[in-house]
Parts: C-alpha cells; sequence; structure tokens
C-alpha cells in the first residue's frame, strides 16, 4: 500500500507512505504535511490538498511513495 484517501470528505487529502528522513523535511517546509492519520508517523504523512503545493510536486511525491513500496516487494 501506498496511498490511502478518502472518498466522502469536503477537503482532499491522501496518506503516503514516505523514506522518514523525508518525511520530516516535508512536514517542515509544508503547513499542509501533517503526520501521517492513523498511520506510523515514521513512515507515513498525510497531504492536505489546498492548493499551495503544485500537482506536479504532488505526482512527485506519489511517484516516490509508490517507488518505495515497489522496491520492498518480495520477488
Amino acid at each position: 500500500m501506498f496511498l490511502l484517501t478518502g472518498l466522502d470528505t469536503e477537503v482532499l487529502s491522501f496518506n503516503i507512505k514516505c523514506d522518514p528522513e523525508k518525511a520530516v523535511e516535508m512536514r517542515e517546509q509544508y503547513q499542509c504535511v501533517q503526520p501521517g492519520f492513523h498511520m506510523n508517523k515514521t513512515h507515513w504523512n498525510t497531504v492536505t490538498v489546498d492548493g499551495t503545493i503544485s500537482n506536479s510536486v504532488l505526482k512527485e511525491w506519489i511517484n516516490d511513495s509508490y517507488n518505495l513500496v515497489k522496491s520492498k516487494k518480495k520477488k
């Protein structure tokens, strides 16, 4: 699992898996990034899509999350 989101919410937000160091950096740099809601706070961030981060950066974070999980998948 690399991304979680709700379907019945007024504000779009999603949880993404992160490298622990990057997770902290993202929280410090962006107000809309918080520790993962109902997730392991070391490895997950919740991102609220409020227009303060470009779509290209959001896509980059989603891709990073996917690649992190994909690299750990057992073959």
